[in-house]
């Protein structure tokens, strides 16, 4: 009878226990929540999300639709040049731009000129301190050069008045070709935000 009892008592808190909220338990001071990262975002006139996905956007469907990248050519990007007076996370910039491309299929891409540096020591560790099976090993002299590289600056002009401030962003994006050092794309995106004080 004993044993019937725990048993049917183990079952009912089995049972209650499986028909509970299993959401994880959130905790904290502030009200916050989750917003659509493709949401037009205009919290002040500084650079932000939207501008961001507005400019890879375009700069990645300008260069695609160009007819330029036949082939699937290999890319090296260079770091965008932050001509303006804010501090803006570049990389981002052409992180986003590269995966779009990627995606669409129309270009492949080198270790771009900063993270060369990385590529090369993988390839000393491999060759040079006998871990690896050599078999395995990455053979040096095999890289594939860039036939384009990317280049790019942001600027702003910005003015002000006691009640409005207006900046201007001008992105510029540039592929060259690297044997002929030629100009072979070209595209710029602008952008406009004002706030009224």
């Amino acid at each position: 009878m004993f044993k019937l009892r725990s048993i049917s008592f183990l079952a009912a808190a089995l049972i209650v226990a499986g028909c509970a909220d299993n959401s994880p338990m959130v905790r904290g001071e502030r009200d916050v929540s989750y917003g659509d990262p493709n949401a037009v975002e205009v919290v002040n006139t500084d650079f932000g999300s939207t501008d961001l996905q507005t400019i890879a956007t375009d700069m990645a469907r300008s260069l695609a639709q160009s007819g330029v990248l036949r082939g699937r050519p290999v890319i090296q990007v260079y770091d965008v040049q932050n001509k303006t007076d804010q501090y803006i996370d570049t990389r981002n910039i052409t992180d986003s731009i590269k995966s779009q491309l990627m995606k669409s299929g129309v270009a492949r891409f080198a270790s771009d000129n900063t993270r060369m540096q990385s590529q090369v020591d993988q390839l000393k560790l491999q060759n040079d301190s006998g871990l690896y099976k050599e078999s395995t090993v990455a053979k040096t002299g095999n890289m594939i050069a860039a036939k384009y590289r990317l280049e790019g600056t942001i600027t702003t002009i910005s003015k002000k008045s006691k009640k409005i401030k207006d900046v201007y962003y001008k992105f510029t994006l540039e592929l060259f070709d690297v044997e002929s050092g030629l100009s072979e794309w070209m595209d710029e995106k602008e952008i406009r935000k004002t706030e009224n004080r």
